[in-house]
């Protein structure tokens, strides 16, 4: 089943049930989803790759925002941020523990013979590939940089 078949089932759920945060939620996913859909792809379809990217990013929105908001003292705002993004990212696919993260940089290094920093976009973007929607690119990219200084 496609996302946004899915994300639509569980927005008339979420109506339902009238539950306030999966709707505000499940909106702004559908949302991006239809203007991912109707501007960049003429062909009106959205890859999976790309579905995941647009998840990611309301994510990281998300938790920006309650950051934001946790400097600001604004904890009331920062939790409903911080729900949002937990139940948003309930659709991306499982996510790696940082010990799978380094096992999978220690065999892009060894595999792509690279050695010190100046290699660490190569490796970052073989790792990127390999992890897609399952890994953070922040965390990557610290992981990346660690092992390379090593």
């Amino acid at each position: 089943m496609s996302l946004i078949k899915k994300i639509n089932m569980d927005l008339k759920q979420a109506m339902l049930s009238k539950d306030k945060l999966k709707l505000e939620s499940l909106r702004a996913i559908k949302t991006s989803l239809i203007l991912n859909q109707t501007s960049v792809s003429s062909q009106n379809l959205v890859s999976k790759e790309d579905e995941i990217k647009i998840l990611q990013k309301l994510v990281k929105q998300r938790r920006e925002s309650a950051n934001i908001y946790m400097n600001q003292n604004r904890s009331d705002l920062a939790k409903l941020e911080q729900s949002q993004a937990d139940f948003i990212s309930s659709y991306l696919p499982k996510q790696l523990t940082n010990q799978e993260i380094e096992v999978i940089v220690t065999k892009v290094i060894i595999d792509s013979n690279s050695k010190g920093l100046k290699d660490m976009g190569k490796v970052i973007a073989k790792v990127v590939k390999r992890t897609i929607g399952r890994a953070d690119g922040k965390t990557i990219s610290e992981i990346v940089k660690q092992k390379l200084s090593n």
